[in-house]
């Protein structure tokens, strides 16, 4: 196989990798202040996650998972932590729907763990106890969101 042969063939094979994580911003918000250290702590946690995902260049993605997590204790928010934990993604040779999946499900599947551990750290700096988030199945809320996107086309169409 010659050279050229080979550049071409590496060129047309997919390539996927991660470049850089890093959190993109970050806030810790304590409403209920001293009080809330005052209480019996039975919390009620609320985790809210988005991503967006903007094209860098011909072959670099930046993939944002934002997440927010609200702890409530006896109808007191106790704490508000919001992470958008960011990652550059280089990708190549992965188009339409599966380049879709990719950015949509598998980057912000490699991000959560980080951002996980984020949200843990201004938790427990704001003194509550350990918070551990479950893992998410980022492929089956994939899946549901194409499905509304499709009922909603469907819907339109009629």
């Amino acid at each position: 196989m010659s050279d050229a042969q080979a550049a071409n063939q590496q060129a047309t094979q997919p390539q996927f990798a991660l470049q850089r994580v890093f959190v993109k911003d970050a806030s810790l918000e304590t409403p209920a202040g001293a009080k809330a250290f005052t209480q019996a702590w039975q919390p009620e946690i609320n985790l809210e996650m988005n991503t967006r995902t903007s094209q860098l260049d011909e072959k670099h993605y930046e993939v944002v998972l934002t997440l927010t997590v609200t702890g409530k204790n006896a109808d007191e928010t106790a704490f508000l932590v919001e992470v958008q934990q960011a990652g550059i993604f280089l990708i190549a040779g992965i188009e339409g729907p599966e380049l879709h999946h990719t950015l949509g499900a598998f980057c912000p599947n490699l991000l959560f763990p980080y951002a996980r551990e984020a949200v843990d750290n201004f938790v427990t700096k704001a003194s509550f106890p350990p918070l551990m988030l479950a893992p998410v199945n980022f492929d089956a809320l994939y899946a549901q969101q194409m499905q509304q996107q499709q009922a909603a086309a469907a819907e339109e169409a009629h």
